[in-house]
């Protein structure tokens, strides 16, 4: 299960991501970067209560940090594997 907070700040639009980042949610969470992206030059993802993510959920991620989509909050677990450092 993922839930999905969004939040609109002087910043910008913040994604606060809790659950597991799998399946139909990955997709769940490309729609609404997309949506953010659309809306805001500036979107963040708070990742602080992401405890799970698939081969999926890793891809997105990494596209959404190329298209400059902030993470903050992330576990060291998540942000090696988003980086591409776990062996």
């Amino acid at each position: 299960m993922l839930r999905i907070s969004i939040n609109k700040d002087s910043e910008g639009i913040w994604l606060t991501v809790e659950g597991w980042l799998i399946g139909p949610w990955v997709d769940e969470l490309r729609k609404q970067s997309e949506w953010a992206l659309s809306r805001s030059e500036s979107v963040t993802l708070d990742l602080k209560k992401l405890w799970f993510v698939d081969s999926r959920g890793l891809a997105l991620l990494r596209e959404l940090e190329s298209r400059s989509v902030a993470q903050v909050n992330s576990s060291t677990f998540i942000s090696q594997q988003v980086k591409g450092t776990m062996q």
